[in-house]
Protein backbone atom coordinates (compact mmCIF):
# COMPACT_ATOMS: atom_id res chain seq x y z
CA UNK A 1 0.00 0.00 0.00
CA UNK A 2 1.28 3.49 -1.16
CA UNK A 3 3.13 4.93 2.51
CA UNK A 4 1.05 8.33 1.80
CA UNK A 5 -2.01 6.68 2.06
CA UNK A 6 -0.80 5.20 4.90
CA UNK A 7 0.05 7.90 6.78
CA UNK A 8 -3.08 9.59 5.92
CA UNK A 9 -4.98 6.64 7.50
CA UNK A 10 -2.97 6.98 10.44
CA UNK A 11 -3.74 10.58 10.70
CA UNK A 12 -6.97 10.13 10.25
CA UNK A 13 -7.31 7.56 12.99
CA UNK A 14 -5.58 10.23 15.30
CA UNK A 15 -7.98 13.37 14.33
CA UNK A 16 -11.11 10.71 15.16
CA UNK A 17 -10.14 10.23 18.40
CA UNK A 18 -11.78 13.31 20.11
CA UNK A 19 -14.97 12.59 18.48
CA UNK A 20 -14.99 8.88 19.38
CA UNK A 21 -15.29 9.76 22.58
CA UNK A 22 -17.19 12.42 23.15
CA UNK A 23 -19.91 10.82 20.57
CA UNK A 24 -19.26 7.18 22.92
CA UNK A 25 -19.82 9.26 26.48
CA UNK A 26 -23.30 10.82 24.91
CA UNK A 27 -24.23 7.25 23.66
CA UNK A 28 -23.88 6.35 27.42
CA UNK A 29 -26.25 9.13 28.87
CA UNK A 30 -29.06 8.99 26.07
CA UNK A 31 -28.77 4.92 26.34
CA UNK A 32 -29.63 6.41 30.08
CA UNK A 33 -32.82 8.69 28.80
CA UNK A 34 -31.41 11.80 29.23
CA UNK A 35 -29.82 14.14 26.52
CA UNK A 36 -26.93 16.76 27.35
CA UNK A 37 -26.93 18.92 24.28
CA UNK A 38 -23.90 20.83 26.22
CA UNK A 39 -21.25 18.98 24.61
CA UNK A 40 -20.01 21.36 22.14
CA UNK A 41 -19.15 24.16 25.66
CA UNK A 42 -18.25 21.29 27.34
CA UNK A 43 -15.65 19.98 24.98
CA UNK A 44 -14.63 23.85 24.54
CA UNK A 45 -14.54 24.33 28.28
CA UNK A 46 -12.61 21.24 29.78
CA UNK A 47 -10.38 21.27 26.35
CA UNK A 48 -9.16 25.00 28.02
CA UNK A 49 -9.24 23.84 31.81
CA UNK A 50 -7.66 20.82 31.08
CA UNK A 51 -4.38 22.71 29.22
CA UNK A 52 -3.97 25.29 31.77
CA UNK A 53 -3.91 22.41 34.42
CA UNK A 54 -1.29 20.34 32.79
CA UNK A 55 0.61 23.51 32.02
CA UNK A 56 0.47 24.77 35.48
CA UNK A 57 1.38 21.03 37.12
CA UNK A 58 2.98 20.00 34.43
CA UNK A 59 1.44 16.58 34.30
CA UNK A 60 -0.70 15.27 31.87
CA UNK A 61 -3.19 13.18 34.08
CA UNK A 62 -4.24 16.50 36.33
CA UNK A 63 -4.97 17.98 32.77
CA UNK A 64 -7.15 14.82 31.92
CA UNK A 65 -8.57 14.79 35.15
CA UNK A 66 -9.45 18.24 35.91
CA UNK A 67 -11.22 18.45 32.35
CA UNK A 68 -12.98 15.05 33.16
CA UNK A 69 -14.32 16.66 36.24
CA UNK A 70 -15.58 19.61 34.04
CA UNK A 71 -17.56 17.38 31.37
CA UNK A 72 -18.86 15.70 34.34
CA UNK A 73 -20.19 18.46 36.19
CA UNK A 74 -21.62 20.02 33.01
CA UNK A 75 -23.29 17.11 32.62
CA UNK A 76 -24.92 16.72 36.39
CA UNK A 77 -26.04 19.75 36.28
CA UNK A 78 -28.32 18.67 33.56
CA UNK A 79 -29.32 15.65 35.14
CA UNK A 80 -30.04 17.69 38.17
CA UNK A 81 -32.05 20.39 36.46
CA UNK A 82 -34.06 17.47 34.53
CA UNK A 83 -34.58 15.13 37.90
CA UNK A 84 -35.17 17.58 40.70
CA UNK A 85 -35.68 20.87 39.22
CA UNK A 86 -38.34 19.06 36.52
CA UNK A 87 -37.02 21.45 33.42
CA UNK A 88 -36.23 20.49 30.20
CA UNK A 89 -33.29 19.12 29.35
CA UNK A 90 -32.52 20.39 26.13
CA UNK A 91 -33.27 23.78 26.84
CA UNK A 92 -31.25 23.28 29.96
CA UNK A 93 -28.24 21.83 28.04
CA UNK A 94 -28.27 24.59 24.83
CA UNK A 95 -28.10 27.36 27.60
CA UNK A 96 -25.03 25.22 29.35
CA UNK A 97 -23.50 24.89 25.82
CA UNK A 98 -23.48 28.48 25.51
CA UNK A 99 -22.35 29.58 28.95
CA UNK A 100 -19.39 27.22 28.49
CA UNK A 101 -18.27 28.27 25.49
CA UNK A 102 -18.34 32.12 26.51
CA UNK A 103 -16.41 30.81 29.77
CA UNK A 104 -13.85 29.36 27.82
CA UNK A 105 -13.24 32.12 25.75
CA UNK A 106 -13.14 34.32 28.48
CA UNK A 107 -11.30 32.51 31.20
CA UNK A 108 -8.88 30.70 28.70
CA UNK A 109 -7.42 34.25 27.47
CA UNK A 110 -4.12 34.21 29.82
CA UNK A 111 -3.26 31.18 27.95
CA UNK A 112 -3.70 32.26 24.57
CA UNK A 113 -0.17 31.14 22.31
CA UNK A 114 1.31 29.36 25.75
CA UNK A 115 3.16 26.47 24.94
CA UNK A 116 2.50 23.25 27.47
CA UNK A 117 2.97 19.41 27.67
CA UNK A 118 1.51 17.26 25.31
CA UNK A 119 0.91 13.45 24.99
CA UNK A 120 3.50 11.79 22.63
CA UNK A 121 2.96 8.47 20.29
CA UNK A 122 3.84 5.33 22.05
CA UNK A 123 4.07 2.36 19.48
CA UNK A 124 2.50 -0.70 20.96
CA UNK A 125 5.41 -3.30 20.41
CA UNK A 126 5.03 -6.10 18.39
CA UNK A 127 1.59 -4.70 16.96
CA UNK A 128 2.88 -1.58 15.51
CA UNK A 129 5.30 -4.08 13.60
CA UNK A 130 2.23 -5.68 11.73
CA UNK A 131 2.73 -4.63 8.18
CA UNK A 132 -0.11 -1.57 7.24
CA UNK A 133 -2.33 -1.96 10.23
CA UNK A 134 0.59 -1.63 12.61
CA UNK A 135 1.72 1.80 11.73
CA UNK A 136 -2.22 3.17 10.94
CA UNK A 137 -3.68 1.53 14.66
CA UNK A 138 -0.75 0.83 16.90
CA UNK A 139 1.41 3.88 16.48
CA UNK A 140 -0.42 6.65 18.85
CA UNK A 141 -0.72 8.05 21.86
CA UNK A 142 -2.59 6.66 24.51
CA UNK A 143 -5.43 8.47 24.17
CA UNK A 144 -6.11 6.52 20.83
CA UNK A 145 -5.64 3.22 22.20
CA UNK A 146 -7.90 4.10 24.91
CA UNK A 147 -10.42 4.99 22.18
CA UNK A 148 -10.51 1.82 21.24
CA UNK A 149 -10.71 -0.11 24.22
CA UNK A 150 -13.64 2.25 25.10
CA UNK A 151 -15.84 1.23 22.09
CA UNK A 152 -15.47 -2.60 23.23
CA UNK A 153 -15.77 -1.77 26.71
CA UNK A 154 -19.00 0.01 25.79
CA UNK A 155 -20.55 -2.24 23.60
CA UNK A 156 -19.63 -5.42 25.97
CA UNK A 157 -21.34 -3.62 29.10
CA UNK A 158 -24.47 -2.75 27.30
CA UNK A 159 -24.99 -6.32 24.82
CA UNK A 160 -23.24 -8.59 26.90
CA UNK A 161 -23.62 -7.74 30.89
CA UNK A 162 -26.84 -7.75 33.06
CA UNK A 163 -25.75 -4.04 34.27
CA UNK A 164 -25.92 -2.80 30.61
CA UNK A 165 -29.02 -4.80 30.22
CA UNK A 166 -30.39 -2.73 32.84
CA UNK A 167 -28.77 0.82 31.53
CA UNK A 168 -30.64 0.59 28.51
CA UNK A 169 -34.27 -0.22 30.20
CA UNK A 170 -33.69 2.84 32.00
CA UNK A 171 -33.61 4.41 28.49
CA UNK A 172 -36.28 1.90 26.61
CA UNK A 173 -38.52 1.42 29.35
CA UNK A 174 -37.82 3.03 32.81
CA UNK A 175 -41.16 1.56 34.57
CA UNK A 176 -40.12 -1.73 33.82
CA UNK A 177 -36.94 -1.11 35.07
CA UNK A 178 -37.91 0.32 38.48
CA UNK A 179 -40.57 -2.72 38.72
CA UNK A 180 -37.34 -5.07 38.59
CA UNK A 181 -35.61 -2.65 41.06
CA UNK A 182 -33.48 -0.70 39.05
CA UNK A 183 -33.46 3.07 40.67
CA UNK A 184 -33.41 4.57 37.46
CA UNK A 185 -33.26 8.46 38.39
CA UNK A 186 -30.66 7.30 40.52
CA UNK A 187 -28.66 5.69 37.53
CA UNK A 188 -29.69 7.90 35.06
CA UNK A 189 -27.20 10.77 37.33
CA UNK A 190 -24.26 7.86 37.31
CA UNK A 191 -24.72 7.30 33.55
CA UNK A 192 -25.29 11.24 32.55
CA UNK A 193 -21.90 12.17 34.86
CA UNK A 194 -19.76 9.40 33.20
CA UNK A 195 -20.89 10.45 30.09
CA UNK A 196 -20.19 13.94 30.77
CA UNK A 197 -16.42 13.14 32.01
CA UNK A 198 -16.06 11.25 28.40
CA UNK A 199 -17.18 14.63 26.65
CA UNK A 200 -14.62 16.11 28.95
CA UNK A 201 -11.69 13.92 28.18
CA UNK A 202 -12.29 14.55 24.70
CA UNK A 203 -12.01 18.66 24.54
CA UNK A 204 -8.65 17.58 26.74
CA UNK A 205 -7.93 14.96 23.72
CA UNK A 206 -7.91 18.24 21.82
CA UNK A 207 -5.81 20.66 23.63
CA UNK A 208 -3.48 17.84 24.62
CA UNK A 209 -3.05 15.92 21.50
CA UNK A 210 -4.85 17.05 18.41
CA UNK A 211 -4.40 20.98 18.60
CA UNK A 212 -1.87 21.70 21.56
CA UNK A 213 -2.37 24.69 23.35
CA UNK A 214 -5.43 27.48 23.56
CA UNK A 215 -7.10 28.21 21.72
CA UNK A 216 -5.81 26.60 19.04
CA UNK A 217 -8.97 24.06 19.60
CA UNK A 218 -11.07 26.84 18.49
CA UNK A 219 -10.78 25.45 14.47
CA UNK A 220 -12.84 22.99 15.88
CA UNK A 221 -15.49 24.99 17.64
CA UNK A 222 -18.97 22.64 16.27
CA UNK A 223 -17.83 19.29 17.19
CA UNK A 224 -20.16 18.86 19.94
CA UNK A 225 -22.56 18.90 17.95
CA UNK A 226 -21.12 16.94 15.05
CA UNK A 227 -20.78 14.26 17.76
CA UNK A 228 -24.26 14.47 18.20
CA UNK A 229 -24.90 13.83 14.92
CA UNK A 230 -22.92 10.94 15.03
CA UNK A 231 -24.83 9.55 17.63
CA UNK A 232 -28.10 9.54 15.34
CA UNK A 233 -26.30 8.62 12.58
CA UNK A 234 -24.99 5.54 14.64
CA UNK A 235 -28.08 4.48 15.95
CA UNK A 236 -26.47 4.50 19.34
CA UNK A 237 -24.52 1.85 18.66
CA UNK A 238 -20.63 2.28 19.74
CA UNK A 239 -18.91 0.69 16.90
CA UNK A 240 -21.27 2.49 14.41
CA UNK A 241 -20.00 5.71 16.65
CA UNK A 242 -16.32 4.81 15.82
CA UNK A 243 -17.21 4.57 12.06
CA UNK A 244 -19.52 7.80 11.98
CA UNK A 245 -16.55 9.02 13.82
CA UNK A 246 -13.78 7.90 11.40
CA UNK A 247 -16.31 8.45 7.92
CA UNK A 248 -16.21 12.17 9.46
CA UNK A 249 -12.62 12.34 9.89
CA UNK A 250 -11.84 10.82 6.31
CA UNK A 251 -14.35 13.71 5.05
CA UNK A 252 -11.97 16.12 6.49
CA UNK A 253 -9.21 14.51 5.47
CA UNK A 254 -10.56 14.59 2.07
CA UNK A 255 -11.25 18.41 2.03
CA UNK A 256 -7.97 19.19 3.10
CA UNK A 257 -6.57 17.83 0.07
CA UNK A 258 -9.15 19.23 -2.37
CA UNK A 259 -8.15 22.82 -0.47
CA UNK A 260 -4.27 22.07 -1.57
CA UNK A 261 -5.55 20.46 -5.49
CA UNK A 262 -5.81 23.26 -8.25
CA UNK A 263 -9.52 23.35 -7.29
CA UNK A 264 -11.27 26.82 -6.84
CA UNK A 265 -13.24 25.94 -4.03
CA UNK A 266 -13.57 28.53 -0.94
CA UNK A 267 -12.03 26.47 2.29
CA UNK A 268 -14.91 27.26 4.82
CA UNK A 269 -17.02 25.48 2.37
CA UNK A 270 -14.28 22.16 2.25
CA UNK A 271 -13.87 22.33 6.06
CA UNK A 272 -16.97 23.68 7.59
CA UNK A 273 -20.23 23.20 4.91
CA UNK A 274 -19.43 19.45 3.81
CA UNK A 275 -19.18 17.20 6.64
CA UNK A 276 -22.25 19.03 7.81
CA UNK A 277 -24.24 18.68 4.73
CA UNK A 278 -23.14 15.27 4.04
CA UNK A 279 -23.98 13.81 7.59
CA UNK A 280 -27.38 15.88 7.58
CA UNK A 281 -28.21 14.37 3.81
CA UNK A 282 -27.29 10.59 5.54
CA UNK A 283 -29.39 11.43 8.47
CA UNK A 284 -32.19 12.31 5.96
CA UNK A 285 -31.93 9.34 4.46
CA UNK A 286 -31.43 6.70 7.48
CA UNK A 287 -34.44 8.55 9.27
CA UNK A 288 -36.94 8.69 6.67
CA UNK A 289 -36.62 5.19 5.44
CA UNK A 290 -35.26 6.43 2.09
CA UNK A 291 -31.75 4.80 2.15
CA UNK A 292 -34.06 0.89 1.62
CA UNK A 293 -34.63 2.59 -1.88
CA UNK A 294 -30.92 2.98 -2.63
CA UNK A 295 -30.27 -0.23 -1.17
CA UNK A 296 -32.62 -2.10 -3.12
CA UNK A 297 -30.36 -3.19 -6.16
CA UNK A 298 -27.79 -5.50 -3.82
CA UNK A 299 -28.46 -9.19 -3.21
CA UNK A 300 -31.06 -9.25 -0.32
CA UNK A 301 -28.60 -10.73 2.16
CA UNK A 302 -26.09 -7.78 1.71
CA UNK A 303 -28.79 -5.48 1.96
CA UNK A 304 -30.20 -6.91 5.32
CA UNK A 305 -27.19 -6.27 6.48
CA UNK A 306 -26.56 -2.76 5.13
CA UNK A 307 -30.28 -2.14 6.90
CA UNK A 308 -29.25 -3.31 9.85
CA UNK A 309 -26.02 -1.55 10.04
CA UNK A 310 -27.69 1.69 9.49
CA UNK A 311 -31.43 1.20 11.41
CA UNK A 312 -31.40 4.23 13.96
CA UNK A 313 -33.69 3.81 16.43
CA UNK A 314 -33.69 6.60 19.31
CA UNK A 315 -34.33 5.23 23.01
CA UNK A 316 -37.97 4.85 23.47
CA UNK A 317 -37.75 7.00 26.53
CA UNK A 318 -35.29 9.15 25.50
CA UNK A 319 -35.25 13.11 26.71
CA UNK A 320 -38.40 11.59 29.22
CA UNK A 321 -38.75 12.45 33.08
CA UNK A 322 -39.52 9.50 35.06
CA UNK A 323 -41.69 9.96 38.34
CA UNK A 324 -41.50 6.74 40.84
CA UNK A 325 -45.00 6.15 41.65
Amino acid sequence: MNEALINTLNSLVSNATPLVIAAIGETITERAGVINLSLNGSILLAAMVGFAAALATDTLLLGLGAAVIVGAVIATIIAFSTIQLRRDQVAVGFVLTLLAAKLADFLGQPLNSASGPSFSKQPIPLLADIPILGHIFFEHNILVYFSFVLVIGCWFWLFRTRPGLAHRAIGERPEAAYARGTSVNRMRYVYTAVGGGLVGLAGASYSLSIKIGWPSIISYNGDGWIALAIVIFAGWHPFRVLLGAYMLSALRAAASDIQKSSLNIPAELLNTGLPWILLIVTLILVNTGQIDRLLIALPARMRGRFQALLKSDAPAALGERFEAS
